[in-house]
Parts: structure tokens; sequence; C-alpha cells
């Protein structure tokens, strides 16, 4: 029960971070959200990591890793990600964001010679098929538009090739939480020149609302989300990867609720099309 209890938590909280963002943009610059998000959860997590903790700090090439990493994982796919979310609604984010899985499975195959399977393909159909189903009524009711989904794609082809990169770097035994705080800091400070550049006091207002979104994207979302995905990859990556299915019923739902976006028909097939589609895909691996 406490891992099912987990797993609830972990897909309920990532689905949250679209609705947090398209809030927080109400009242701040996409950068300048996303750079004080950053600072915030890399501070923390480096100070839990190095103060409390006690574990060691990066070595010579370790550095390296972690600032590409932090390039891919933080200043393209969060930066363009949150640029996105300008002009794509937040349940479908949370849906494109499920499909990474299948993603990175493909990217895998294409750069790293791995076999394409008949089912790969399939879910690659199937969640894109559902993806365009749900946005359907968003593009026609503004929701969404192409240039929003087009960058949100862009981010997710980023997000995956730094899972790529991540799962085939070296760590040393490096302590998760110093990878994930350090790439977190160095993201943002990649970030900060595009924000400075971009900057425009005036239509920032640094409220209750922005600081509402910028806590909870970088505590509940950023350290407590990623760490009981952590927990939930170290007792089976396998049943871990079945919790994604969760993440878009609650990012739709959160949508409706904290952003009054539209839930119809359309929703309801995309959505299954996608689960499906990551359904078959995992049912197949855990069966090899």
């Amino acid at each position: 029960m406490k891992f099912i209890w987990l797993g609830i938590v972990f897909a309920f909280l990532w689905a949250s971070a679209a609705a947090a963002t398209k809030i927080g943009l109400q009242s701040a610059q996409p950068f300048v959200l996303a750079v004080t998000r950053f600072a915030i959860a890399g501070i923390l997590m480096t100070a839990i990591s190095h103060v409390f903790m006690g574990n060691r700090l990066p070595r010579a090439g370790e550095w390296r890793q972690i600032m590409i990493y932090g390039l891919l994982n933080i200043t393209i796919y969060l930066g363009l990600y949150v640029l996105a979310m300008q002009t794509t609604s937040a349940g479908l984010a949370s849906l494109a964001i499920a499909i990474n899985p299948v993603l990175i499975s493909f990217m895998a195959s294409l750069l790293f010679g791995h076999r394409i399977t008949g089912i790969n393909v399939i879910s690659l159909i199937l969640c894109s098929g559902g993806v365009l189903l749900a946005a359907y009524p968003l593009l026609e009711n503004s929701y969404s538009t192409p240039e929003g989904l087009g960058i949100l794609l862009i981010s997710m082809v980023a997000y995956s090739g730094g899972a790529i990169y991540y799962s085939r770097s070296k760590w040393n035994n490096l302590d998760i939480l110093t990878i994930n705080g350090w790439q977190t800091l160095f993201g943002g400070l990649f970030l900060l020149p595009f924000a400075a550049l971009s900057y425009k006091g005036e239509v920032n207002k640094f409220d209750f609302r922005f600081f509402g979104s910028v806590l909870w994207l970088a505590i509940p979302v950023s350290i407590a989300a990623v760490q009981a995905w952590m927990v939930l990859l170290k007792r089976s990556p396998v049943s871990a990867s079945y919790w994604l299915y969760l993440c878009p019923v609650f990012g739709f739902l959160i949508a409706a609720i904290t952003l009054h976006e539209p839930l119809s028909i359309f929703t309801a097939v995309g959505v299954a099309m996608v689960i499906f589609g990551l359904w078959l895909v995992q049912r197949y691996k855990a069966q090899s």
C-alpha cells in the first residue's frame, strides 16, 4: 500500500506542473518564472545533499556530465516547455509528457541501433494519434496553438535526449540528489542570459500567484515528485513506468478545476489511446 500511495502522489504532483506553470505565467515572463524555480529547487537540493546528508561533491569529468545533462534536461527542455505553456493547454502538456517513454525508445533506436519492434511503432501511432485527438477541441477553442504544440514537441525531444544521456553516463555512485541539484542549478544558470535579455519589468508582478506557482514547482514538483519517482524506479522500473498512465488523467482534471479548460469526448478518447499505447509497449517490455 505504501508504494501504491507513493505512485498516486507522484502522478498527481508530476501532472500538476503544467497547471502551476500556466498560473505562474499570468504574473511573470516565462524565463523569469523558470529561473526563479530552478534557483530555489537547486539550492535546496544541493544544501540537503551536501550539508545534511554529507554527500560528496562531483569530481573532474562529473562536472562536465552534469552541465551537459542540465543543458538538455533543464535549459532546453524546461526552457522550451515554459515557452510552450504560454499557448498550450495544461492538460495537453501533461498528456504529451506521458509519451516520453515511447519517444525515448525511438531515439535510442535511431542513435544507438536498438531494434525498433512492431509494438513500438503501434504504440507511437496510438500515442501520437491520441495527443492530436485530444488537441482538436483545444485548438478549435484557442486553448492551444500549433506553434505551442510544435515548441512542446521539441522540448520533449530534448527531454528524451537528456534521459538517454543520463542513462549512458557513468556517475561513479554519485548521489541522485546531488546530480539533480547541480544539474538544476547549471540549467538555470545557462537560461539566465535569455531571461536577462528578454526581461521586461513592467509585465512581471511578484505577487502571491507568482510565488505560489514557483514554490509549488520548486518543492512538490522538482524535489518531492522526482524523489518519489526514484524510489519507485528502485523498486521496479517496469512497475514505476505504469504510474505515468495516471499523469494525463490527473493533468486534465487539474486543468479543468484550476484553469477551467474544457473536457470532451475527444479528451477521453485521446487519453485512452495514449494510455493504451503506453500499456502495450510496457507490457511487451515486461514480457521480454
